[in-house]
């Protein structure tokens, strides 16, 4: 199949070569990150759904889900919710297929209630939390686009792109890592941290700083002296997490805000900032790569909770980062490479408007010495783009 694919030198440094680089990655527990868990839970739920049921994934999308903050009075020992957290699943979804009626909105409550049990163990369902659901029918046309079945490969549902790069530099390897280490094995020994870890890193010459937003749980903490090791052990994880992948200089703060002469500390009941004023929304956090990336492009696109069939804001999203990684892993020479798929409404989903891979390769190395292998991969990967669905349906892929 000839498809559309242009390899070209990226004309501008290597991001881990610029002076100053900025890196995010919002944790599990942060509110717009509990949002994008919750409208993935319930995706990946109303999809299994429609297998099971029809045997076929039906339109649907959860990628508008809301979280409205609640009101909370931590106190060292054990606080109280005062205000549940109030979260609203938004989308649009199938509900009758061939005249039987689905389950999709207790479907939606259900993966939602489990999902956050398991990401924010320490907010009650029901009484520090509240999920509503309201689901609408999906657009008549868009749902023509959606159930092509005599196409093997799906139709696009829309005119949008995503965009991929790899291979990380040491700072974004920093900042993920040490927001999943922190919320799994770290946590699994420090239940007194809570999932709404943000971290920021920032990179000026051979210099890192990296700075850590910890939300401690309150009934894990005694007192005053009791946080502050608390703090004084993340620090000291993330300084030497931090070290295992760089041997530039590396400075750790956490929780700046902090003062303790006025007795103001980043603490909470549950864990989450979410509990006490903060809001949330899908599509404000983490990219699909799990960073928020200033000095690379990147898709405003919600990748969260839309539908993995035929979802372009999905799909080329996490097929970029995926085309990225692949190429890197695979083609010797490369220093910098951002890849950026383009779909158009209506055509098969292997067969973008334009896959565009820009590379910055490695002193001593010619685009040319390398465009046939660039070339080949991309279109390896771009064939087997309904693995994507078969990734994220199954749970093998994050997208946030």
């Amino acid at each position: 199949m000839d498809r559309n694919i242009q390899v070209s030198r990226l004309d501008r440094q290597a991001v881990e070569d610029q002076e100053v680089e900025i890196v995010e990655r919002k944790g599990i527990g942060h509110p717009d990150s509990i949002c994008d868990g919750v409208a993935e839970s319930v995706s990946r739920a109303l999809s299994q759904l429609y297998l099971d049921r029809v045997g076929k994934v039906l339109h649907y999308n959860t990628d508008e889900t809301q979280l409205v903050a609640g009101r909370a009075a931590p106190a060292f020992g054990g606080g109280e919710v005062v205000e549940p957290i109030y979260i609203l699943i938004v989308g649009r979804a199938t509900k009758e297929y061939d005249g039987e009626q689905l389950p999709v909105d207790s479907t939606a409550l259900a993966a939602a209630r489990d999902y956050l049990s398991e990401a924010i163990p320490e907010l009650e369902y029901g009484t520090d939390v509240v999920v509503d659901v309201k689901l609408g029918e999906g657009s008549g046309d868009l749902q023509d686009v959606f159930g092509e079945e005599t196409q093997e490969v799906p139709m696009a549902n829309d005119t949008s792109f995503g965009v991929g790069h790899a291979p990380l530099t040491e700072t974004e390897t920093i900042v993920r890592e040490a927001e999943r280490a922190l919320n799994g094995p770290y946590h699994d020994d420090h239940p007194e941290l809570g999932p709404d870890v943000k971290i920021m890193g920032k990179r000026e010459g051979d210099r890192i700083d990296i700075t850590v937003a910890a939300a401690m749980v309150d009934a894990y903490v005694d007192g005053l002296d009791d946080y502050d090791d608390a703090v004084a052990s993340v620090r000291e994880y993330v300084d030497d997490l931090a070290r295992e992948h760089t041997d530039r200089e590396v400075h750790v703060d956490v929780n700046t805000a902090d003062d303790y002469d006025e007795g103001s500390v980043y603490l909470t009941v549950t864990g989450t900032s979410a509990e006490q004023g903060d809001d949330g929304s899908v599509g404000r956090g983490n990219r699909a790569n799990g960073l928020i990336t200033p000095n690379r492009p990147m898709s405003m696109e919600a990748t969260s909770g839309k539908n993995p069939v035929n979802h372009i804001g999905k799909i080329y999203n996490l097929l970029s980062t995926r085309v990225a990684e692949s190429v890197t892993e695979e083609v010797d020479g490369i220093r910098d490479l951002q890849v950026r798929l383009l779909s158009q409404i209506g055509r098969p989903i292997d067969e973008p408007h334009v896959a565009d891979a820009q590379i910055v390769t490695e002193d001593g190395v010619e685009l040319g010495d390398i465009e046939a292998d660039v070339l080949a991969i991309v279109d390896r990967e771009l064939a087997d783009v309904t693995d994507v669905t078969r990734s994220v349906i199954e749970g093998d892929v994050s997208t946030f």
